[in-house]
C-alpha cells in the first residue's frame, strides 16, 4: 500500500471506540456500482464504501475485473468526492481467496470485506454466500485465508448475516470471523431465509456483539433516521450499514448528522446526475435501465413509514412515483426527457400540485 493510502484509512482506527459513529455504503448486488457510489458519498454523510461483490471460485482473476467492479482503483481507491472504497470478494476456498484479495490490494484496494450474506439462490447453490453460514468454522477458514495473503496493515472484514435458515449459530458466527483475523465485522440482521422482509432483528446483532472484541457495524431495515436511532439503541452499535434505505432516501447518511432532507429539485438533479455519469459508462439503454431502478427505491414506501414519519417522505416518494410511471415506457430514455424534467421544477411544496404542471409537462 502507498504511503497515502496508510494515511487516510487507517485500518485499527477508523472503526476505534474513539473514532467518531461511521456509515458504511452498503455493497448491492446490482445496484450500487461506481456512478451510485459517486453521486451518494457527493451528498456527504458516507464513511466508507464497498464494490458489489466479486465472486472467486478457482481462478486468480485478471486486472480487468477488478477494474470492472471498482473503476475507483485508478482514482486512489475513493470515489469523484474522496470518500475510501473496499473490494468486496465472495468465495468459499481459502487460497484462492487469499489470492485475489492480494491482487485487489496491488492494485489499490484500501482492504478486503469478504461477503457471507448475499441470500441469492443462485450464489448459495455454488457455495458462496451465506452458505458458508451453516458451518461457521468455514467462515474462518475463508477470512484466515484472506488475513495470510495480506500485510499486516491491510483491512481484512466480514460482512455475515443471523444465520442461514435460523439464528442458533449467530454468536458462533462472529466469533468464526474474529478468530480468523477479521478486522471488524458488519452484520445484516436476518437470516438467510428471511431474506430482506421485515423486521430486521437487531437485538441479535447485540448479541454478536457481546461475543467478540473486534467492532461490529450494524445493518438491516433503516429507512429513516429514527430507525437508524433505534438501531442503534437497540444493537449497541455505534457505527451503521446503510443500503436499501439510502436508495430510497439518498440524503439519509447525511441526515442522520443533521443534514437536510433532499427537496425533490436536488433529487432530481442527484437522477440527473446519476444518468449523465451511467450513460458515459454504459450507454442509454443501460442509463435507461438505473434511472428506472432508482426511482422504482425512491418511490416505494418503507416498512418503517409510520404516521409520524410519513410527511417528511411521501412528498418525494409521491412525485418519484408519478415521475416512474411517466418514464417507464419510455425506452430508452433520454438526456431531453431529464432536461425537460429538470428545467420546469422550482420548487414543489404542496402534495396537492400537478406534477403533470410542474414536472413532466411535456415528457412523451
Amino acid at each position: 500500500m502507498t504511503e497515502f493510502h496508510t494515511d487516510v484509512f487507517e485500518r485499527r482506527n477508523f472503526f476505534s471506540h474513539e473514532a467518531p459513529p461511521r456509515t458504511v455504503l452498503a455493497p448491492m448486488e446490482g445496484v450500487v456500482d461506481a456512478m451510485t457510489r459517486s453521486v451518494l458519498t457527493a451528498l456527504g454523510g458516507i464513511d466508507l464504501c464497498l464494490t458489489e461483490f466479486i465472486r472467486v471460485t478457482t481462478q486468480l482473476l485478471p486486472e480487468h475485473v477488478f477494474y470492472k467492479y471498482a473503476p475507483e482503483l485508478q482514482n486512489d481507491s475513493r470515489t469523484n468526492c474522496g470518500t475510501p472504497l473496499l473490494v468486496q470478494l465472495l468465495g468459499s476456498d481459502p487460497a484462492c481467496l487469499g489470492d485475489n484479495a492480494a491482487r485487489a490490494i496491488s492494485l489499490g484496494a484500501y482492504g478486503i470485506d469478504l461477503n457471507f450474506g448475499c441470500p441469492a439462490k443462485t450464489v448459495n447453490r455454488h457455495d458462496g454466500g451465506a452458505s458458508l453460514l451453516k458451518d461457521p468454522e468455514r467462515v474462518a477458514r475463508a477470512v484466515a485465508g484472506v488475513r495470510s495473503a495480506l500485510p499486516s496493515t491491510v483491512s481484512v472484514s466480514a460482512k455475515v448475516r443471523l444465520g442461514f435458515h435460523d439464528k442458533s449459530l449467530h454468536r458462533e458466527i462472529a466469533q468464526a470471523a474474529e478468530s480468523g483475523g477479521a478486522d471488524w465485522l458488519t452484520v445484516h440482521a436476518r437470516t438467510r431465509d428471511e431474506g430482506y422482509q421485515p423486521p430486521a432483528h437487531w437485538e441479535y446483532i447485540a448479541s454478536m456483539r457481546q461475543a467478540v472484541r473486534i467492532p461490529v457495524i450494524a445493518n438491516g431495515e433503516c429507512w429513516a433516521p429514527d430507525d437508524v436511532r433505534r438501531m442503534r439503541e437497540v444493537s449497541g452499535c455505534r457505527h451503521v450499514m446503510l443500503g436499501r434505505g439510502l436508495l430510497a432516501r439518498p440524503s439519509l447518511a447525511r441526515e442522520i448528522r443533521g443534514g437536510h432532507e433532499l427537496t425533490w429539485p436536488e433529487s432530481l438533479q442527484l437522477l440527473r446526475d446519476f444518468y449523465l455519469q451511467s450513460l458515459a459508462a454504459r450507454g442509454e439503454s443501460f442509463a435507461s435501465a438505473r434511472l428506472k431502478q432508482w426511482l422504482r427505491f425512491m418511490s416505494r414506501e418503507s416498512s418503517s413509514t409510520t404516521d409520524t414519519t410519513r410527511s417528511s417522505v411521501s412528498g418525494t416518494q409521491q412525485l418519484a412515483r408519478e415521475v416512474f410511471d411517466r418514464l417507464k415506457k419510455l425506452e430508452p430514455i433520454r438526456l431531453g426527457d431529464l432536461e425537460c424534467l429538470s428545467t420546469r421544477v422550482n420548487d414543489v411544496d404542496e402534495l396537492g400540485k400537478s406534477l403533470q404542471a410542474n414536472v413532466v409537462h411535456g415528457v412523451t
